[in-house]
């Protein structure tokens, strides 16, 4: 098992020595996991930066998986969900967007980046806005360098 600052070396590139975010993406098993399969299946480009957890439903995440993953050395979270009122499990992403939104808060108000854990609603049928949010992603936090929880964990 990697300690975190082995994972917070493995997020730069090998080749050249820059930062490469690390993303980790909880995904609903009947919306956004489909589209991320139609987004490959499709073909279309995305950056490699990502690692799936497919969950039935983006109701059962819970904040303590995301802080571990921040902690764990990923320097992103992506939560991904069926759109309002589309649920498989009639209210599964309004939990989701409660308790993310109530983690945001502490994030900030305990001083760490709150815009590194994302929240978005991507149907099964959007492989291309899939693909588009986790480039936008990846650029986002490219231009914001390591995730302080990372780098402060180990000290």
């Amino acid at each position: 098992m990697k300690t975190t600052s082995e994972a917070v070396e493995t997020t730069r590139d090998k080749g050249t020595g820059e930062f490469e975010p690390r993303l980790l993406a909880f995904v609903c098993n009947w919306c956004t996991y489909a589209a991320a399969d139609l987004a490959g299946t499709s073909r279309i480009q995305y950056p490699p930066n990502i690692k799936l957890v497919r969950l039935m439903c983006s109701g059962a995440v819970d904040p303590v998986y995301v802080l571990r993953a921040l902690m764990g050395g990923f320097d992103g979270v992506l939560i991904g969900g069926c759109r309002p009122g589309d649920c498989h499990y009639q209210s599964g992403n309004y939990k989701a967007r409660r308790r993310i939104t109530v983690l945001q808060e502490i994030l900030k108000n305990m001083g760490f980046d709150e815009d590194r854990v994302w929240l978005r609603w991507i149907s099964a049928s959007e492989g291309s806005q899939f693909a588009s949010t986790v480039s936008e992603m990846v650029e986002h936090l490219r231009s914001k360098g390591p995730s302080v929880l990372t780098r402060n964990w180990d000290k």
